[in-house]
């Protein structure tokens, strides 16, 4: 008998055991959140279906806002309305503070050196508290501008090369390219790709695996046992993932230490983020390793959830020409038509394309669910008992189609943010694209800065045509499942100059 069947067989009787234990113990004191009731061994997990915010979303339409599931052997908690993620996060963020850790994150030790996963101690206090005010603070970004400025200049040139051409411009592909290379400007003065290489393209391909595979349903969490053997080999891919984008990362950390090293007069006078998590490292605050999977979490997150949202803001505007036609009124209006480089400053003019923005984020979050959450203790959560050690998933995409909240939810309406004071920072509970409480993204200021920016320039001199005579209403807005939502077929549309 070979050792992966002796892991299975033993794997079987675990969960036997957990099945039986269950009906012995009374869970009815517990006051549970209403749910489907699970089958044995398997529990909830068939419920999960290919997109399972649709699942938990219909599900939650029958039980309600708090629903339990059971997943193998794992309590699973799901919060679908606003009115509970407010008690969740004003309530109990403190006692849900912590993450459950997937299995396949523990790749590369991953869990443990990135501040996205690490528990809350005093390492992952010093961790934010470097990002939020050594990396990615209002003056740090301020100062940073134009190297983000000069990426966008790159965007609108390729964008015109292709209009010349009457070419289609792929969206989510340049969306990435430019947001990959405002990433690499603002943490290391240099571009990691361009609009013509296929770079970004093997940059986007890398990134969007490494999304899937974390987001991806997996055995080894609904039965931890599982985990030694990594039956589907995800862990073991991811680990490839963040090699390869490690080994980029070090690249360019090695030739940064030869010039911080060297006695050149040009040596040290970057001083962008690199310098500064340099520095850190130098006086023992942040480890090498830290460092790498820091960088890690920001350009998965910096890059493929804005070029995903960018990408469904774009699409809703072809589907409906009416508001593309309104903000572009608005930016001429505001800016004037001799305007040529929008700032980020200038976004604050710019009513209706935030609207915009703040709609898409609300109908195509950039995540589907919030990071997962584990109960420390027993929290008492509307009306019902999240039991100890339960994984607590808040169903960001039921949140923001929630028909108590939003009228007509399922249409794009960016209307309904004009004169509204919902906002994405985490105080307005309807809208939490970056979440909320003391586990909020650090890097939410930067990613709204960047969609802003990137959309009106998009935006400012050209209108946009699907190929071959397409209807717009005929847009297929399909998606595929991961961390990100991406739309299943890319955008590609053509630019027409607007004057």
């Amino acid at each position: 008998m070979d050792n992966a069947t002796l892991a299975v067989i033993l794997s079987i009787l675990f969960v036997f055991y957990h099945i039986f234990k269950s009906f012995f113990t009374n869970s009815s004191s517990r006051r549970l959140p209403p749910g489907p009731k699970p089958v044995p061994i398997f529990g909830n997990i068939f419920d999960l279906g290919e997109k399972p915010h649709r699942s938990f979303a219909n599900l939650s339409k029958i039980h309600g806002p708090l629903i339990s599931l059971k997943l193998g052997s794992v309590t699973t908690i799901v919060v679908s309305s606003a009115s509970v993620a407010e008690e969740m996060f004003l309530k109990n963020d403190q006692a849900l503070a912590n993450r459950t850790i997937p299995d396949s994150v523990r790749a590369g030790d991953h869990d443990k050196l990135s501040m996205s996963w690490l528990p809350v101690s005093q390492k992952w206090r010093n961790m934010r508290k470097i990002s939020a005010v050594q990396l990615l603070s209002n003056q740090k970004l301020d100062a940073s501008q134009p190297l983000r400025q000069a990426k966008v200049k790159q965007l609108l040139s390729y964008v015109q090369v292709c209009s010349e051409k009457m070419q289609p411009v792929d969206i989510g592909r340049a969306a990435f390219t430019t947001s990959l290379n405002l990433l690499s400007n603002t943490f290391f003065s240099i571009e990691l790709a361009s609009h013509e290489s296929s770079a970004s393209q093997e940059f986007k391909q890398l990134m969007w695996n490494i999304m899937e595979e974390i987001g991806r349903p997996n055995y080894a969490d609904f039965f931890p046992i599982l985990g030694y053997i990594d039956p589907f080999g995800i862990r073991r891919r991811l680990a490839g993932y963040f090699d390869k984008l490690i080994d980029v990362f070090q690249d360019i950390i090695r030739e940064r230490q030869k010039l911080r090293s060297s006695n050149s007069s040009g040596a040290k006078q970057t001083n962008d983020i690199l310098d500064t998590l340099l520095k850190l490292h130098e006086d023992n605050e942040l480890s090498m390793p830290e460092i790498n999977h820091l960088l890690v979490d920001i350009f998965d997150a910096g890059t493929d959830t804005t070029a995903s949202t960018l990408e469904w803001a774009m699409a809703e505007l072809v589907k409906n020409p009416e508001m593309m036609t309104k903000v572009q009124i608005e930016i001429e209006q505001a800016l004037g038509k001799d305007c040529l480089d929008i700032q980020e400053s200038d976004i604050s003019k710019l009513p209706y394309l935030q609207a915009i923005i703040k709609e898409t984020l609300r109908l195509h979050p950039p995540t589907v669910f919030l990071l997962p959450r584990k109960a420390d203790n027993d929290v008492e959560l509307y009306g019902y008992v999240v039991p100890k050690n339960a994984q607590v998933l808040v169903n960001l995409w039921a949140i923001g189609r929630d028909p108590k909240v939003w009228k007509n939810p399922e249409v794009f309406s960016p209307e309904r943010f004009l004169d509204c004071n919902i906002d994405y920072k985490g105080r307005d509970f309807e809208l939490l694209p970056f979440g909320a409480g003391r586990r909020i993204c650090p890097g939410l200021t930067l990613a709204y800065r960047m969609l802003n920016l990137m959309l009106a320039t998009l935006l400012q001199n050209y209108n946009w045509k699907l190929e071959d005579g397409i209807n717009p209403k005929d847009l297929d807005m399909d998606e595929k499942f991961g961390i990100t939502l991406q739309k299943v077929k890319p955008l590609q549309v053509i630019p027409v100059p607007r004057n």
